[in-house]
């Protein structure tokens, strides 16, 4: 059984996550008030770097596959052929 889901399904689901993420932490930190710990470095801090977009991948076409399979295939028979 496979769901298909569109983008933005997926970036509210996001926007979603994100937000329990920050509650989360937001309690951890009182928790750590609480015992009289300071993080060393804030969470939200290092989330900020990692969240810059990351560079869409390239994607290698079935006609780009196809052309590499064939060489491939080319190459090992002339080196059985040797």
């Amino acid at each position: 059984m496979s769901i298909s889901l569109d983008k933005a399904t997926l970036e509210a689901a996001l926007v979603g996550y994100q937000q329990q993420l920050q509650q989360i932490e937001a309690k951890m930190a009182e928790l750590r008030r609480m015992l009289g710990k300071a993080p060393a470095v804030a969470p939200a801090a290092k989330r900020a770097r990692k969240a810059a977009p990351a560079k869409q991948k390239h994607r290698m076409s079935a006609e780009g596959r196809a052309r590499i399979a064939a060489a491939q295939r080319a190459r090992w028979a002339k080196a059985k052929k040797a």
